[in-house]
């Protein structure tokens, strides 16, 4: 099956909150899986893959992949993903975002989220040429990927970008895979919390980006996966999340392995289940697959 791909620079013109720095973004294969790195992002990405028009059914899922917000492993967690995605009729789009940095950004708590709106706005703005419904798009992280995409579901009220003709900056669902969800000092991923917020963050600032703290009514579906065994991200994050959106009365789906540590992306290797089945299922239960 082939892929078409188009990678399109996340902003028209400027970048927002950036500084004037010289482009030096690396990648790197890692592991005998040659796992594709990309560290020092200062011009964010969209990578579109389409699916055939024949089986197109106009949802779209924005994938940040994770890396601790220190890089970005964008193969296994992103454009492997995207055409897994193809395959089931599902438009998908690799987000590169900036990753914090005080030399490159003004304020680098919010360029990741810039970016995370930006994609979501962008996509909004081409839903038509893209064939899109424009109630069908949905965000989806791996560990500090899934912090990014749970802080784009819970932090939509407030843009962090120019949104002057007033697009939802509201994801339709969250798919948020062994994510980061809380910065607190007992379950937070502290690698991620200090690159983000810094090392000796305010209680409001913690609080501010733990998002099991800030999920509400209008918090969109969610669908979770994690291994009990995660020693690098506690289970207590997808957990902790999952309580939040019920108390909040949000539908949510939740499948914890026993097994299968932390960065499996699509192949959890303790067992011949492949959550991408389970997601399906949910995507199409919940209409998300039909035309």
């Amino acid at each position: 099956m082939s892929f078409s791909q188009t990678i399109m620079p996340l902003y028209k013109d400027s970048i927002p909150n950036s500084k004037p720095s010289a482009d030096k973004e690396t990648s790197r294969t890692e592991g005998e899986n040659k796992i594709l790195i990309i560290d020092k992002v200062s011009k964010p990405t969209l990578t579109a893959y389409f699916p055939s028009k024949e089986i197109a059914n106009g949802t779209a899922v924005i994938i940040c992949p994770g890396g601790g917000y220190g890089v970005l492993a964008a193969s296994h967690e992103g454009s492997d993903v995207a055409k897994k995605f193809n395959e089931i009729g599902v438009a998908a789009f690799v987000l590169k975002y900036r990753l914090p940095d005080d030399s490159i950004m003004i304020d680098k708590e919010i360029g990741p989220l810039q970016d995370a709106q930006r994609a979501i706005q962008m996509v909004r703005e081409n839903a038509n040429e893209w064939n899109i419904n424009l109630s069908k798009i949905g965000i989806m992280g791996f560990s500090a990927g899934g912090h990014l995409a749970s802080t784009a579901g819970t932090h939509f009220m407030h843009a962090v970008i120019n949104n002057k003709n007033n697009i939802s900056l509201r994801p339709d669902f969250l798919i948020l895979i062994y994510p980061v969800i809380s910065f607190t000092d007992l379950t937070g991923h502290l690698g991620s919390r200090d690159n983000l917020i810094g090392k000796n963050p305010s209680a409001e600032k913690i609080k501010e980006y733990s998002n099991e703290l800030q999920v509400t009514i209008q918090t969109p579906k969610t669908f979770l996966v994690h291994a009990e065994n995660d020693d690098a991200v506690d289970v207590k994050n997808s957990i902790d999340f999952f309580e939040a959106l019920q108390k909040n009365h949000v539908l949510a789906e939740m499948h914890i392995y026993p097994k299968g540590g932390h960065g499996f992306g699509m192949n959890n290797p303790s067992t011949k289940d492949k959550w991408m089945d389970r997601l399906q299922n949910w995507m199409d239960s919940n209409g998300w697959l039909k035309k």
